[in-house]
């Protein structure tokens, strides 16, 4: 996998806080009460899809999370598009994906204590 140009962290980086503001914005409720957070933000070299990671917690609600985010996905490109709109030329398409970092780390830390 090749690595990501300056431009392309940048506007990662820029992506990762609004996404993360915006899913703020909509609540807990609006997930089926899980906590989402935005871990990462990748950008396709011509800026044009953003493949979004979210930490879900707790990670049992991971799957009923990502049903409402994919559900609600069209709205949250919506949102950034207000945000991104005199930055960015077009609003990137928005692929999400759990990042389950946290249970494998989790995991392995379970291994190592017995």
């Amino acid at each position: 996998m090749e690595s990501e140009s300056t431009r392309q962290q940048k506007v990662g980086r820029q992506l990762q806080k609004d996404i993360a503001e915006i899913i703020r914005q909509q609540g807990m409720n609006a997930y089926g009460g899980a906590m989402l957070s935005v871990t990462s933000v990748r950008m396709s070299p011509d800026l044009a899809l953003a493949r979004v990671r979210l930490s879900i917690f707790p990670s049992d609600r991971a799957a009923e999370a990502m049903k409402f985010v994919n559900r609600y996905s069209r709205s949250i490109r919506g949102e950034l598009g207000k945000r991104v709109a005199k930055q960015m030329r077009i609003v990137p398409e928005l692929v999400f994906a759990v990042d389950d970092s946290l249970d494998y780390v989790e995991k392995i830390d379970e291994l190592l204590k017995k």
